[in-house]
């Protein structure tokens, strides 16, 4: 099912979301044709890929459900690694899972510089060489300490090594790459729930940037 668009409109001050441009503003009820471009509708662009197209990716999705579907912003969340092919694969207790469906909704974080020849002809190797570890069977699960993101990082930090680069920590990582999207995907998300429940969603524009 293709996600809904959120549109923003700017007029008396504030920016106007809604999921259709409306031809009068909903705060002073003026006509929004001739309100010049900046109240001129922009889709805002969603923040989720589906997983399954994003190739050699750090995906982060909800364990249940999906982040647009009822996800509360506390339940637990499930990483994983795509292939070339973007079969991902991500590690519970029934040991590495290889899916090709599932992740259709996700936060997405290249991993591969289109570039990097040699990586990414070799990352589907990689990948699977690494999964069949004694690491990272069922019994070695444990949902604190050894769970999807330790897997998904002790493979990113055997690339980085073999690349003669520095590992990185969990801190670093989700600092630096993962804490950026997740803050994206919030604001998304609040936007989404609001126009669930309501046509429009306005927000005041600091002083300096208002335009009527």
């Amino acid at each position: 099912m293709a996600e809904p668009a959120i549109l923003r409109v700017r007029h008396c001050g504030a920016d106007i979301f809604c999921r259709r441009a409306p031809p009068r503003c909903p705060a002073c009820g003026c006509s929004l044709r001739d309100a010049g471009l900046p109240a001129a509708p922009v889709r805002l662009p969603s923040p989720f890929r589906h997983g399954h197209r994003q190739p050699r990716a750090f995906l982060l999705r909800p364990t249940a459900g999906s982040f647009l579907g009822g996800y509360d912003g506390k339940s637990d969340l499930h990483v994983g690694i795509t292939t070339s092919n973007g079969v991902v694969y991500n590690y519970n207790e029934e040991g590495v899972q290889r899916a090709a469906t599932g992740w259709e909704q996700c936060l997405s974080i290249p991993l591969v510089q289109p570039d990097m020849f040699g990586l990414v002809e070799q990352w589907d190797q990689l990948l699977e060489e690494f999964s069949v570890g004694e690491a990272w069977l069922p019994h070695r699960y444990e949902e604190h300490d050894h769970n999807c993101y330790t897997y998904a990082l002790a493979f990113i930090n055997s690339v980085l090594t073999a690349q003669g680069k520095q590992q990185m920590s969990k801190l670093e990582f989700t600092e630096k790459f993962v804490i950026p999207q997740t803050k994206k995907a919030s604001k998304y998300m609040t936007l989404h729930q609001e126009l669930t429940a309501n046509d429009f969603y306005i927000v005041p524009l600091p002083g300096q940037e208002k335009q009527c």
